[in-house]
């Protein structure tokens, strides 16, 4: 797992916080032609982002392009099981990205609409959060 997080942290540990308001950036289709938006705030992991990378990858065949907007820079630590309350904060278990509702997921880019509909449900199903087929808005 050791893939999919950041080479290095300012801070090896951090605080749970909210996820609050709407995303202002990373919000629009930028890279393909269709996206896969976050309709609601959560955590999606490192095994999230890769589980939808690998199935939209897989539907495509090595068509189009598959691009990830997403990436897991917050560490998520847990202690161990029966552990006495104190000693400390436990150790990072995983690393998790922080997705406000109106982020955008994933774009696919190089295949048409129904394809790329397709490709995009399937990652829809991996993801802890519930989100949209967006197109990108063409400029007049």
């Amino acid at each position: 797992m050791a893939g999919n997080m950041p080479k290095r942290v300012k801070y090896r540990k951090a605080q749970k916080g909210r996820i609050r308001g709407q995303a202002t950036r990373g919000n629009t289709v930028a890279f393909g032609d269709y996206g896969l938006q976050a309709l609601e705030p959560g955590r999606v992991t490192a095994r999230h982002i890769e589980a939808g990378r690998v199935a939209a990858t897989h539907f495509l065949q090595r068509e189009g392009r598959v691009y990830m907007r997403i990436f897991p820079h917050k560490p998520v630590s847990k202690k161990p099981l029966e552990t006495r309350m104190g000693k400390g904060k436990g150790e990072t278990e995983f690393w998790t990205a922080e997705v406000k509702s109106g982020t955008m997921m994933y774009e696919i880019g190089g295949v048409g609409e129904d394809v790329a509909k397709r490709a995009l449900l399937r990652v829809a199903h991996k993801m802890p959060v519930r989100t949209r087929f967006v197109y990108r808005r063409h400029s007049l």
